[in-house]
């Protein structure tokens, strides 16, 4: 009935929208959940707000991204209480809206620190404790702009690609040891990070944000955005014992959105 009892998830970018999402769901299933972010107001009401079907104690831990020395120091003191962590949800703010030929070295060398750098330190923290449990579950929100790059986010296009295949790379060095690394691919979801990107988007267009989500709801076979305990409910999955043998793979959300393969 709870396919995630007694497993302790820790959440990435979890004070809003698709890390808030996912805390709900993973705690509905029976996990033990950790939310971290920057903004420890946020954080509080995520928590409060948790489900707790088997009494869980969540909690949260406040972590900038950008600060790998600081985000490091944090989870090792996280990782001294709690010993193991049996998920681990990479997810971060998307990257400034811009075109890439106009992106400063300075701006990619933040984007790529806060987003493939940190998610590479988490990894090694906490993988002495999968490997000891002989589970584990690494889970990265994405975007579809992995397989087709989306115009104006330049830097978001080049970030996650990497990303993409960071984890494809470990999901074969993993494997072995019960642990597996899948990436989930958030097409137009309705977020506090998508309205943000839709207001500049009107703005430099010249007409009004309404227009703008409705042609993006056009461009989209189901007709309309996703919501993000949609693409919740599909990370869940791959957290149980039922996604096993699912290691490796690149997972839209999307309403069938892109075209490729």
């Amino acid at each position: 009935m709870y396919p995630l009892q007694n497993k302790i998830a820790l959440i990435g970018g979890a004070s809003q929208g698709l890390g808030a999402a996912c805390a709900h769901a993973l705690a509905a299933a029976g996990a033990t959940v950790v939310v971290f972010a920057r903004t420890e107001e946020k954080l509080k009401k995520v928590v409060n707000s948790l489900p707790t079907p088997l009494h869980q104690e969540h909690s949260y831990l406040i972590i900038d991204t950008t600060n790998l020395i600081e985000s490091k120091k944090a989870i090792q003191q996280f990782i001294e209480k709690i010993k193991t962590v049996h998920i681990l949800i990479n997810n971060t703010g998307g990257p400034a809206a811009g075109l890439l030929y106009e992106t400063s070295v300075a701006d990619l060398s933040t984007s790529f620190e806060s987003h493939l750098l940190h998610a590479h330190q988490l990894v090694q923290l906490l993988l002495p404790g999968m490997r000891e449990a002989k589970f584990g579950r690494i889970i990265n929100l994405l975007s579809v702009s992995i397989k087709e790059p989306i115009d104006d986010l330049g830097i978001s296009n080049t970030i996650r690609a990497g990303m993409a295949n960071w984890a494809k790379t470990l999901s074969r060095e993993l494997g072995p040891f019960g642990i597996t690394v899948n990436n989930v691919l958030p097409g137009f979801t309705n977020t506090e990070r998508l309205n943000y990107l839709f207001t500049n988007r009107a703005e430099k267009a010249g007409v009004t944000k309404e227009a703008i989500i409705k042609g993006v709801e056009n461009s989209i076979p189901v007709k309309r955005l996703g919501e993000p305990e949609e693409l919740a409910a599909a990370v869940c999955f791959l957290c149980g014992s039922e996604s096993n043998f699912i290691n490796g793979i690149n997972l839209p959300i999307d309403g069938g959105q892109i075209r490729s393969l």
